[in-house]
Parts: C-alpha cells; structure tokens; sequence
C-alpha cells in the first residue's frame, strides 16, 4: 500500500468518527432526519477506507457497497449483519434526503445509532491491522 492510499485511509477514517459525532448532536436536538444521513455516511466513510486497505474503490455509493458485499461480507469476513446494517442505512438514507414527507422517530435514529459505532470499529481494527498502525 502505497503512502498516499494509507494518508486517504486514516482521512476516511477520521471522516468517520466525525460524522458519528455529527449524527449524535443531531439526534440530541431532534434532527432526525439529517441524522440518518450522518449515519449513513459514518459507515461509508469506514467501509471506503476498508476497501481501500485492499486496492479497491469506486466512484458511486452502488459501487462501494456492490465491493463490501463481495469482498467482505459474501467471503464471510465480516459477518452478515454488517452488510445488513450498510444496506439498511443507505435505503434510509436515500428515503431521508429524497422523499417528500420522510420522517424518523427519535428512537429510531437511535435504535441504528447503537450499532454503528461497533460496525465502525471493528473496520477501524481491520484497517489498523492493515496499515500496521
């Protein structure tokens, strides 16, 4: 892996960990909907950096997640349930910011947002075992 994919890497990563926090303050002021869209991109943002780690990238939102499921969930190197939580948080998200009259419960919100922080750190260790870091 070369210096300029491990720089992207830890900036993905970053950009992670920032839009979870985002998605938290949101959530506590009732910004629901925005939330999901925060959540959302907290994963992506984890899951490009995975893809990365391995030489793979792509340039739409059905590319990455056409990549996470082949590489990583349909080899069974992460489980099942990751790829669910993915999937699941791109269709709320695209109902989120593109239909009229979308709308989350904040327990909703929160229900998914108890899960992304150990979708996001169990890539954070895979990638971390990647780079050596």
């Amino acid at each position: 892996m070369n210096p300029d994919d491990q720089t992207t890497i830890r900036y993905r990563l970053d950009r992670a960990a920032e839009a979870l926090a985002e998605a938290q303050l949101l959530l506590a002021h009732r910004h629901t909907r925005t939330a999901m869209n925060r959540l959302y991109f907290a994963c992506f943002y984890a899951v490009s950096a995975l893809l990365l780690t391995e030489g793979h990238s792509a340039p739409k939102h059905s590319g990455i997640r056409a990549l996470f499921d082949q590489h990583w969930i349909k080899t069974g190197r992460l489980p099942r349930e990751s790829g669910k939580l993915f999937r699941r948080l791109f269709e709320e998200r695209q109902r989120s910011d593109y239909l009229d009259l979308a709308a989350y419960t904040p327990a909703e919100v929160a229900t998914l947002m108890e899960q992304v922080p150990s979708f996001i750190d169990s890539i954070r260790q895979i990638v971390n075992a990647a780079t050596g870091d």
